[in-house]
């Protein structure tokens, strides 16, 4: 893996340990070797992740739509960032330009991309791995929605293995190397059901 875009909250939270797994993951990315691509902003989660990759030498490629641009949130000391016009276009070209994709704790926006991520997956649009850093057990209810899902009938198992999750960087960047895409296609035919 070249680069990862990482995906997480515009404000810090309520646990120190969100910050400081942000920059831990930026970090880690740089001295591996893995360049990281964000949404370009110089706030909360979105901050740390590309201050910890850059203070230890890494390249950081933020996107961010010109709207943000203009309130003054850019992060001005990345290695490149990219300025679009839309969170659409933003999303299309952060996905174009990674081999993997990480979550970490977040809001709405970051629920939003994550789910876009896994559905082009599902729908075989990419093969790429697509993680959560689960700190401090922040998403262990949504996994446990994911099971729900699966168990009603509503998710495939296969497809619920697609999202990797650890609670360990390292460990979940091992995942995301040994990562290999389902075969099995997201469309069923009557007999299957």
């Amino acid at each position: 893996m070249k680069r990862i875009t990482v995906f997480c909250a515009s404000s810090f939270g309520t646990e120190k340990i969100y910050e400081e797994q942000a920059t831990a993951l930026g970090k880690t990315l740089a001295e591996q070797n893995i360049e990281l691509v964000y949404g370009g902003a110089n706030v909360g989660l979105m901050g740390a992740v590309p201050d910890g990759a850059l203070n230890a030498g890494g390249k950081v490629i933020g996107v961010l739509p010109n709207f943000l641009r203009s309130k003054e949130i850019a992060h001005l000391g990345l290695t490149e960032l990219i300025v679009v016009e839309s969170m659409h276009e933003r999303k299309t070209k952060m996905n174009d330009l990674c081999d993997g994709v990480i979550a970490l704790p977040g809001g709405f926006g970051t629920l939003e991309e994550l789910f876009e991520m896994l559905t082009w997956a599902q729908l075989g649009l990419h093969k790429k791995p697509i993680a959560i850093l689960n700190v401090n057990g922040f998403y262990d209810s949504l996994i446990e929605l994911l099971q729900t899902m699966t168990t009603k009938g509503l998710l495939k198992e296969v497809n619920r293995e697609m999202l990797l999750v650890s609670d360990n960087i390292d460990d979940l960047l091992h995942q995301m190397r040994n990562y290999t895409a389902p075969t099995v296609g997201k469309w069923i035919d009557k007999k299957e059901v």
